[in-house]
């Protein structure tokens, strides 16, 4: 008879000492990335007040409560506008901006670093110097904008103008990181296609339209993707330029969930809210992948 022996894995040396340089790092993911996930999603099934000691296990009364909650609701209202003005108008910058930075012009690699700085600026600095531009006393945006006939109002305390202004502090953070993806991508697109068109008589808009953009499917729908995530997790700058205000006009979901678990200590509440923000971004991103799926010869 022939008998088979278990096989025991023994590591060698070099694995070995990988799992010594990756632990201090899993046990950190562990400990404050993975374990947190878990924990909000029992959370969300729970009422836990942070003055109270219990965990009060009450099903799904808060997905329900959720459901009927106006202000919520009102924020899911003011994430949305928010992102349908932000990702169109950034991605068409962006990609404005990136066609100009492929032509061979001198001075371009200044032209990008202004751009890119402030992507690798905190957005709550870019907040304040913002909300100082648009102060209706001191700000110098608004005093120029007032000397050529543009009677502007208080932006930041108008129902009106609060969120446009909130848009386009956005856009100005976030348009220069867009341009550097979309630009890599630019510049992989083979200098052939372009000679072919030329031959085949086609002018710079043609040329445009049927061999970069086509080119340039894979990297767009990555800076859609992302953006898309991004402007619905929108906190910073709310938070430092308007506090959701006035009248809850720039509440985002982020924002309420911030409020309701930090300022009202409802954690529970809370985590209910960032589970369902975090299944709606989900089904958002699937449905993204599905419209813009790409054949495997493309």
């Amino acid at each position: 008879m022939i008998s088979l022996k278990r096989r025991k894995f023994t590591p060698d040396r070099q694995t070995r000492a990988a799992i010594w340089f990756l632990l201090p790092s899993m046990v950190t993911l562990c400990l404050f990335v993975f374990w947190p996930i878990v924990d909000s999603f029992w959370l969300s099934f729970r009422h836990w007040n942070l003055m109270e000691a219990g965990r009060e296990f009450i099903g799904f009364n808060n997905y329900r409560v959720l459901m009927q909650d106006e202000r919520f609701w009102n924020s899911v209202y003011n994430t949305v506008y928010y992102t349908f003005g932000t990702v169109p108008l950034c991605i068409v910058a962006s990609l404005g901006l990136a066609l100009l930075c492929n032509a061979a012009l001198r001075g371009l690699s200044v032209f990008k670093a202004i751009y890119f700085l402030p992507v690798i600026t905190s957005f709550a600095v870019i907040s304040i110097v913002w909300g100082f531009l648009m102060d209706p006393d001191i700000g110098l945006l608004t005093y120029y904008l007032n000397k050529i006939g543009l009677n502007m109002p208080d932006m930041l305390r108008s129902t009106t103008w609060a969120m446009p202004a909130v848009i386009l502090v956005a856009i100005w953070k976030n348009v220069g990181f867009n341009l550097v993806i979309l630009l890599a991508g630019l510049q992989g697109i083979p200098v052939s296609l372009y000679e072919a068109a030329k031959l085949d008589g086609a002018n710079a808009f043609q040329r445009f339209w049927s061999v970069t953009l086509p080119s340039l499917r894979h990297t767009l729908l990555f800076v859609v993707i992302i953006s898309v995530i991004s402007s619905f997790q929108v906190f910073d700058q709310v938070y430092v330029m308007t506090r959701g205000g006035p009248l809850n006009t720039t509440e985002t979901i982020v924002y309420y969930i911030y409020h309701q678990g930090f300022e009202l200590l409802d954690m529970g509440y809370a985590s209910s809210m960032a589970w369902l923000l975090f299944m709606v971004v989900f089904l958002i991103t699937i449905v993204q992948l599905r419209l813009f799926r790409f054949d495997q010869t493309d």
